[in-house]
């Protein structure tokens, strides 16, 4: 197995993994099902293309917030591109300067594909909306023969610089991690209906899976901050 690890970035994020109709909340955290989505885009997979989806859908999936950001409420107006009437009125979530670590774990060939995609991909990337662009290149690389959750557990830490200045001093911070649960961990794990089935826009769909909570140290941070050394130098071994 091997992991490839995207670093999802940028002034707005929105995952939505249950919104209807005028109301569009966002998770946390990624969806699974909006990363797949921008995975298969920039490998060019047609929407409707159920048998090309299936072995992306099948990767382990898991996320690490590396900075919350802040929840920002739209109150979105729109007409209609053709006849000019008014849209319904709705409100729209975002995360703002949000940074996020992803990682999927599965076959190292169809990882290593899809890592080439991310380099030249057919349709550019976003973060969960097409308004939201990210602020840089998401792909981080491939990690080879490693564990999803190990991958996870030492990347290094990639929340801005003027946020890591926050912690300058810490010692015993943690990052969040969410990943799909193993057989052994279902007890006590959360569901998410981000599982995707089919993005072909006639029929939709999405089933349920199982996801663990963990937490991990900040990468780097604690030994850092007992030398008592300027966050300039772990700013630049984060970059």
């Amino acid at each position: 197995m091997s992991v490839l690890l995207l670093r999802l970035a940028g002034p707005l994020q929105s995952w939505g993994a249950s919104s209807r109709f005028t109301r569009r909340t966002t998770e946390s955290a990624p969806t699974k099902s909006a990363v797949i989505g921008l995975l298969a885009a920039a490998a060019g997979i047609d929407r409707a293309d159920d048998a090309a989806l299936t072995p992306l859908a099948a990767l382990r999936f898991g996320v690490r917030i590396d900075q919350p950001g802040t929840l920002l409420r739209d109150f979105h107006t729109a007409h209609h591109a053709v006849t000019g009437k008014a849209m319904p009125l709705s409100e729209r979530y975002y995360l703002a300067d949000a940074v996020f670590v992803a990682a999927l774990e599965g076959d190292p060939a169809l990882l290593t594909r899809l890592d080439t995609a991310l380099n030249e991909p057919v349709h550019p990337p976003f973060l969960g909306r097409r308004s939201c662009p990210p602020a840089a290149p998401v792909e981080l690389g491939m990690q080879e023969k490693e564990r999803l959750e190990d991958a996870l557990a030492t990347v290094p830490w990639q929340a801005s610089a003027w946020y890591r200045k926050r912690y300058r001093g810490r010692t015993h911070d943690e990052l969040t991690v969410l990943r799909e649960a193993a057989a052994s961990e279902q007890s006590g794990a959360d569901s998410l209906r981000d599982q995707p089935v089919s993005f072909d826009a006639a029929h939709r769909r999405h089933t349920w899976r199982t996801i663990i909570t963990t937490s991990v140290p900040v990468p780097g941070l604690p030994a850092a901050a007992a030398r008592h050394e300027p966050f300039d130098a772990l700013e630049e071994e984060s970059a």
